[in-house]
């Protein structure tokens, strides 16, 4: 089953409170995961930056505003109980409790506008309201929609530079990647191939116990097999037992199937992967924003 969105969540989180008990945060993420007859693995998923399950986190969403709306209290760390206010709003059986539903509670409301910046209009309230995934998950949508439309240009810009360019921004990436020792050491051990493309030998660490055979094609058509098994058949020339081919494109099944099957050590890195490692080593790019999400400290509050 599908993990259901934290609005969603709300009805069915407040009436298992009903009746005054208090309830940990365990218990009403397992007691709502059994309701949903969620798996463990759907009940493990992470958002996209691996620090917080989906369901938790959108159950800690759904708490947070029934909390502002004054329907459910905590009334110790960690542990959550209906209020007054929402044993009565449950007396009046409503159909479904989401962020519209809460707007009637002068609380929620009051909450709201200390919040929202001034001069926020009406439709940009219900698209607030209609909202469905949390802010968590808004950010890590965005983040990865940037990043995404990021490694298209980046990819594009590649294509639009010289093999000379190629070549050196192959060489800093590895060298970036700790591969090579240094950039000097690595751009004598690469030479060009004189196809759109560089080959060469680079020392797997800086101190050079290992090589590495190297492969790199500024190509627009996909890479098949016989390349990979010619690729392949010139690490013996080399000495090497291990190789990386890279490409602008992409390779076909049968390529990345007949390298899973080989004894060879063999790494294939296609235009999407090579965009996104540039990424994550700061190659081509810059900082352009950073932004900050905290979270309460609870042992801070702790007192002696």
């Amino acid at each position: 089953m599908a993990i259901p969105d934290f609005q969603s969540l709300m009805l069915p989180l407040l009436r298992m409170l009903a009746g005054g008990r208090e309830y940990s945060v365990q218990e009403t993420v397992d007691l709502l995961a059994l309701q949903y007859q969620l798996t463990e693995e759907e009940k493990s998923q992470l958002l996209p930056s691996g620090r917080s399950p989906i369901f938790y986190n959108r159950i800690a969403w759904a708490k947070a505003h029934l909390k502002r709306a004054g329907l459910i209290e905590r009334p110790r760390r960690g542990y959550y109980k209906i209020s007054e206010i929402g044993e009565k709003v449950l007396e009046s059986s409503p159909a479904v409790i989401n962020l519209r539903f809460l707007k009637q509670f002068p609380e929620y409301v009051a909450i709201r506008e200390r919040e929202e910046p001034s001069g926020e209009s009406q439709q940009d309230s219900t698209i607030f309201a209609d909202q469905l995934e949390t802010p968590e998950e808004l950010i890590e949508d965005g983040a990865r929609e940037i990043r995404r439309n990021l490694a298209e240009e980046i990819l594009q810009r590649i294509k639009g530079c010289s093999p000379a360019f190629f070549e050196r921004l192959v060489v800093e990436l590895l060298v970036k990647m700790g591969y090579g020792g240094t950039r000097q050491d690595a751009g004598r051990a690469i030479g060009r191939s004189g196809d759109e493309g560089i080959d060469g030998v680079i020392h797997e660490d800086r101190l050079g116990l290992d090589v590495i055979y190297l492969q790199a094609k500024r190509w627009e058509s996909v890479v098949g097999r016989p390349e990979i098994q010619k690729f392949v058949g010139a690490l013996q020339g080399q000495r090497a037992k291990k190789g990386v081919f890279i490409t602008t494109s992409d390779f076909t099944k049968e390529a990345v199937e007949y390298v899973r099957n080989i004894d060879n050590k063999v790494v294939l890195i296609n235009g999407t992967l090579l965009a996104n490692l540039m990424m994550d080593h700061n190659v081509g790019v810059s900082l352009a924003a950073t932004y900050e999400i905290k979270k309460i400290d609870s042992d801070y509050f702790l007192e002696e």
